[in-house]
């Protein structure tokens, strides 16, 4: 069995998001590891990061603390563990995460291949950590976050949920936001449940009809109409 590991200056972050729900249930069930690990259980003293060269604000988390643990949890020299192991920095520059990004990371996973993520925090990570150890950097999106523990938490749940026997019915990941194998990027359908009609506000007709080719039909032209504007019904 794979994990995705994640080494951080806070793992409860990340495991308060993953021990509930379907990525919980998969780690009980022994489908996949998820484990955290505290760079300060790698540093002198605990400290793990210090001034940037050239001045400037805010701490950057050393390379070699990061070495350190890479080393000391797969037992290899750090610059080896990209060679067995997906190693992504969290970073804002990072590439974009996606549902491609995570079809890539699951099915590396599915192949034997784990996932570790390096969070960073305060003002950065030493990009050696990323030039020298990781084979890439993710981000998820235009924007800054305290620290990386929310983009890994984000990552494995998006990659957890794609591997085989996670979910209870395979068929929930058919037809749901972004599933396209094209990669088109389509968001899913509106949903609706019972009651039928709530303050004067209707499911839609078609939807109660019975009618399984318009109702593919009208989702198909609901799931356009999402992502590019407002629906006329």
């Amino acid at each position: 069995m794979q994990s995705i590991d994640v080494f951080c200056v806070f793992p409860e972050v990340v495991e308060a998001s993953l021990r509930a729900g379907v990525v919980g249930r998969a780690v009980e069930r022994g489908l996949v590891g998820v484990r955290t690990f505290d760079l300060r259980d790698y540093a002198p003293g605990g400290r793990i990061d210090d001034m940037p060269y050239g001045g400037g604000p805010g701490m950057v988390i050393r390379v070699d603390v990061v070495a350190r643990a890479l080393e000391a949890v797969y037992g290899l020299p750090a610059r080896e563990a990209r060679e067995v192991r997906t190693v992504l920095v969290t970073e804002p520059g990072g590439r974009t995460f996606d549902q491609g990004y995570a079809r890539e990371l699951a099915g590396g996973l599915a192949g034997g291949r784990g996932v570790t993520m390096v969070c960073g925090r305060y003002g950065g990570v030493d990009e050696r950590v990323r030039t020298e150890l990781s084979t890439g950097a993710v981000s998820l999106g235009g924007f800054v976050l305290s620290g990386g523990e929310i983009v890994a938490a984000a990552v494995a749940d998006a990659v957890v949920r794609l591997l085989d026997g996670v979910l209870g019915n395979a068929e929930s990941l058919a037809g749901e936001s972004f599933s396209a194998e094209d990669g088109a990027g389509a968001v899913g359908p509106p949903q609706y449940t019972r009651p039928a009609e709530w303050d004067t506000a209707q499911v839609p007709d078609v939807l109660l009809s019975g009618n399984h080719a318009e109702i593919r039909a009208w989702r198909e032209r609901a799931s356009r109409a999402r992502a590019t504007g407002p629906e006329e019904q």
